[in-house]
């Protein structure tokens, strides 16, 4: 890890056959707010020891690409300060000031009230607190900050990027002006509340169909988009395939067994949706873990690590016992609502701090087992 360059290769397009470069990927799962703090605690750790400048590729879903924007914001003060009171000032204070506030309900509510539409209603709000009025085009170089959606339309995995955006089946757009809020709106569209989101495709686009296998000119109009999580709750395929060291950061949530499920149309729905999520987060997951375990020297074969907000710190070897994580206080934070409502200082503060341990504990075991003891950024504990 620590011969990694510190500013990797990041190539311009996204052909996924050859062998895996080296390189760091980092994927930051879906999950609502809780997602989001969970990994705000994630990049905290990794930052703090030195790994989080060798990421070559960052590919968030839903709440964790609310926290990558955030990241790709700030990230030229990081880069230019790494002092800790920057990461904080420009990092970790925007999306905690976010998590104060209830998006969800409101959007829902002036979506069917009042004129624009739901997704344009959670697209302000991460303007308003995370992205400002960025594009695309405003991310940076390296790392590769990938922000993933489903398209409704072709049941592909849509990426936004600065190179692109786009799916395998319609064609690419190339260097995107797209506001980034817009972007991260139809990353986290989860339904049946939050999507779809419908972007209109300007026509003077510049169109890449390489390889495209939809060629109804109707598909150049408009995406109609929905949560990443649909597709890949993850965010893994777009890194699995491209770099040899692959980081996940988990906080998805676990369906819990229901003997008597609602059946009418909206929580019935929910838990349709919810099954789904859980069935597609499996997969990936034991496609991750297999390729752990893989032969070294064969194609599956991947360095690095996964955790999650569902682990017990007993899980890994390399647990710091100096962070005390006992396994009531972290499952509790891993049963928090996937939904974008206000949370509290203290509640955010442990989901922080619990992404923080658990990433540590998963490195100092399966990566760099002389990975620095770390503290806890907040006196709260989990």
């Amino acid at each position: 890890m620590a011969d990694l360059p510190l500013q990797p290769t990041n190539p311009t397009t996204d052909a996924d056959d050859g062998a895996p470069q080296d390189g760091i990927g980092l994927c930051l799962s879906g999950g609502g707010y809780r997602a989001m703090l969970f990994h705000v605690g994630t990049l905290w750790r990794l930052h703090e020891a030195g790994l989080l400048e060798k990421v070559a590729r960052i590919s968030s879903v839903s709440g964790g690409s609310i926290t990558s924007a955030a990241l790709a914001i700030a990230w030229p003060d990081i880069v230019a300060n790494p002092a800790r009171e920057v990461f904080v000032a420009r990092f970790v204070d925007k999306v905690r000031a976010l998590a104060g506030h209830t998006v969800d309900v409101g959007a829902v509510l002036g979506g069917l009230l009042l004129p624009g539409s739901v997704s344009d209603r959670v697209a302000g709000a991460y303007r308003r607190y995370i992205c400002g009025h960025a594009t695309l085009q405003d991310l940076p170089d390296a790392p590769r900050f990938i922000f993933n959606a489903t398209s409704i339309q072709t049941g592909a995995l849509w990426r936004f990027s600065k190179p692109y955006m786009g799916d395998w089946r319609v064609g690419r757009i190339v260097s995107p002006t797209l506001d980034l809020a817009t972007a991260v709106a139809a990353s986290s569209a989860f339904p049946p509340v939050l999507s779809p989101v419908t972007i209109d495709l300007a026509a003077d686009q510049v169109w890449d169909a390489g390889g495209a296998d939809v060629t109804d000119p109707g598909f150049k109009k408009q995406a109609v988009l929905g949560d990443g999580g649909i597709y890949d709750n993850l965010g893994l395929e777009t890194v699995w395939k491209r770099y040899n060291t692959v980081l996940v950061s988990d906080a998805g949530a676990k369906v819990a067994p229901d003997a008597d499920p609602h059946g009418d149309w909206g929580r019935g729905s929910m838990r349709i949706f919810d099954l789904v999520d859980n069935q597609v987060r499996s997969l990936r997951k034991r496609q991750l873990i297999g390729s752990y375990l893989a032969s070294e020297g064969s194609a599956e074969h991947r360095l690095g690590a996964y955790w999650s907000i569902r682990s017990l710190a007993s899980d890994f070897a390399g647990a710091d016992p100096a962070l005390a994580a006992p396994a009531a206080k972290t499952q509790e934070l891993a049963a928090v609502a996937t939904r974008l409502a206000a949370m509290d200082g203290v509640l955010q503060e442990r989901l922080i701090n619990w992404g923080y341990a658990v990433c540590g504990a998963a490195i100092r075991t399966h990566v760099d087992p002389g990975l620095a003891k770390g503290h806890y950024p907040y006196a709260s504990g989990v």
